[in-house]
């Protein structure tokens, strides 16, 4: 017969491995939407840079370094690398592809952002900041693509282990 002690270590344990399956997703998602959505404002069409986001690196967007605001270098090329990467960097997390490099690239882009906008440090990029941390500490989680690459690779090496 087993104690309060053993079924409570026994639920804990369960819901570990459930959150190991379900957190990698979510955090995945909660860090892509809004980069994925303000990427979705920066164009027109295909690789035409709408008007307003050229008007913003250009003009509006200052980097904020010891107490001085100082012009983007390159403004037109932050922005269009800007809104490439807003896109395609939400979309390989969401299918949980470079799913490291990915969250690595937007913790960068973060801190970018945190020098451009100073004061969304708690309500945004903090936030982005732990989310993109923890992603890459747990990784894409078994619902990912590089979970399925990773077994496919195991496969094909004798023995299941690594090359």
């Amino acid at each position: 017969m087993s104690t309060a002690e053993d079924v409570v270590r026994d639920l804990l344990e369960r819901l570990a491995q459930v959150a190991l399956v379900v957190a990698p997703p979510v955090l995945r998602i909660a860090l892509a939407l809004p980069f994925f959505k303000s990427g979705l404002t920066k164009w027109d069409g295909f690789l035409s840079l709408s008007p307003a986001a050229s008007y913003l690196f250009e003009d509006e967007f200052k980097l904020h370094i010891f107490g001085h605001a100082y012009d983007l270098p390159f403004p037109a090329v932050f922005a269009y690398f800007d809104g490439i990467a807003e896109i395609v960097l939400p979309v390989l997390l969401i299918v949980g592809f470079a799913t490291r490099f990915s969250a690595l690239a937007l913790l960068v882009m973060t801190g970018v952002i945190q020098l451009v906008v100073p004061e969304g440090w708690a309500n945004f990029h903090l936030p982005w900041a732990a989310l993109a941390i923890a992603l890459m500490a747990l990784g894409p989680g078994r619902l990912s693509l590089d979970h399925l690459a990773a077994s496919l690779c195991r496969r094909r090496v004798p023995g299941g282990g690594r090359p």
